[in-house]
This record gives structure tokens, C-alpha cells and sequence, in this order.
């Protein structure tokens, strides 16, 4: 089991919205968006904006659709966030984004933009089986944004001390 103690205090999942299928000959890396991921992307920063989210610090996969999802996410968070590209977060499995979580230092909220199924398990890891059915029973969506919160009453050797606040999708 994988325990993300504070900080940060706020945990922002965020999956690439939806891609294109791969070109021929193209690798799997520089798939872009499709014409509906460009708009799925826009309408969860949007959302996202306008419920007052915003990480201190956004890090995403160097992947084309991640950094094309962290694109929408840049141009519609208020001032200034500073922006981190991992390749590590590529193909990855979810001991690699609790590496990069625990490794945050001292940053209050993080969103991290990724993959399928990494983000799920993180997600069912963090917050359980039961909050991740209800939340998204058929699964993690594409421009699926997590909201999780650290629950401030949760002693650190909890086995759940997270909570899902709120689950946005395009």
C-alpha cells in the first residue's frame, strides 16, 4: 500500500483528454488529441478554473496528449503555475507517480496529468474501491479531473486518509 502524507494537502488527477488513434508508422508517444479531446481538454479547464482549482504546482507526462491537455489547463488557470514534464510518467505503472508525489518537498497542491491505468489505481489506492465505484463506475475517463482532499482528522497511519471531493469530466 502507498501512503501520501501531506503536503500536498490537495491531489489533482487529471487523464489526458480524449487522443487521435496512431497514424502509420507513428509511436504511441506522439499521438495528439482528437478534434473531441481538444474540446474535452478546454471544457475541464474551464471547469476546473471556474471552481477556483488551481494546483501550486501542475506535472504532467512528456507524452503529445498529456502536454497538449496541460495546454488547455495553462490557458485557462488564473496567473501563474509553474509547469514540470516528466517522460517517467509515460507508460508508466502507479508506484511512479507515488514516487513523484512523495518526492513534492513542500508543495501544498499538485495536479498530475497522465495515463490510463495509472491514474485509476492511484486513484483507488489513495481514496479505496468503493469511493473510485462510485465515483466513476465505468472506469477513469478521458479528461477525467480528481479532486482529492487530505482528510484533516485522519491520523497518518490511516488506511484511507483521503478523500474524493469532487470528480469532473469533460
Amino acid at each position: 500500500m502507498h501512503l501520501v502524507s501531506p503536503p500536498p494537502y490537495r491531489i489533482y488527477l487529471l487523464r489526458h483528454a480524449k487522443s487521435d488513434w496512431a497514424k502509420p508508422g507513428e509511436r504511441d508517444f506522439d499521438r495528439a488529441l482528437s478534434n473531441s479531446g481538444f474540446a474535452e481538454a478546454e471544457t475541464v479547464a474551464v471547469t476546473a478554473a471556474a471552481k477556483a482549482y488551481k494546483p501550486d504546482l501542475v506535472i504532467s507526462s512528456t507524452a503529445l496528449r498529456c502536454r497538449q491537455t496541460a495546454d488547455a489547463i495553462k490557458r485557462n488557470m488564473p496567473g501563474s503555475v509553474p509547469f514540470r514534464f516528466l517522460d517517467e510518467l509515460y507508460n508508466a505503472p502507479a508506484d511512479t507517480y507515488f514516487d513523484v508525489l512523495s518526492g513534492l518537498g513542500d508543495v501544498q497542491s499538485v495536479m498530475l496529468i497522465g495515463h490510463n491505468p495509472a491514474m485509476e489505481e492511484v486513484l483507488e489506492t489513495l481514496v479505496g474501491t468503493a469511493a473510485l465505484q462510485a465515483a466513476i463506475p465505468d472506469g477513469y475517463p478521458t479528461a477525467g479531473l480528481a479532486v482529492l482532499d487530505h482528510a484533516p482528522d485522519s491520523p497518518a497511519e490511516s488506511a484511507k486518509p483521503w478523500q474524493l471531493t469532487d470528480f469532473l469530466i469533460h
